[in-house]
């Protein structure tokens, strides 16, 4: 279970920290990250940071946002600065994992925060 927390209103220019708290265990193998969808648009990966250290960003968050993780508290955090009303949206977290027997893939949303960037 994901359980994101952290999103609000603020001004344009602001800035806000996203959390996502993953409740349990979760393979050795993993990708947690961030996606977002806006009002009438699909959604769209924000940021993700992977096991192994890499990470990647939507070209529309370069330089404002920055991924990080907490492996012993699997917890992932979305630290966004700069913002704009166009990153207004819900973001959900994702947790991306690969495991078991068969190195089976397993995907996990979390329940989404909302994020409203005023002008």
């Amino acid at each position: 279970q994901l359980q994101a927390s952290g999103g609000g209103l603020v001004q344009a220019g602001g800035s806000l920290r996203l959390s996502c708290a993953v409740t349990g265990s979760i393979f050795t193998t993993n990708i947690m990250g961030w996606y977002r969808q806006a009002p009438g648009k699909q959604r769209e990966l924000v940021a993700a940071a992977s096991s192994g250290g890499s990470v990647n960003y939507a070209d529309s968050v370069k330089g404002r946002f920055t991924v990080s993780r907490d492996n012993a508290k699997n917890t992932v955090y979305l630290q966004m600065k700069r913002l704009k009303p166009e990153d207004t949206a819900v973001y959900y977290c994702n947790v991306l994992e690969w495991g078991g027997s068969y190195n089976e893939e397993y995907n996990y949303w979390g329940q989404g925060t909302l994020v409203t960037v005023s002008s």
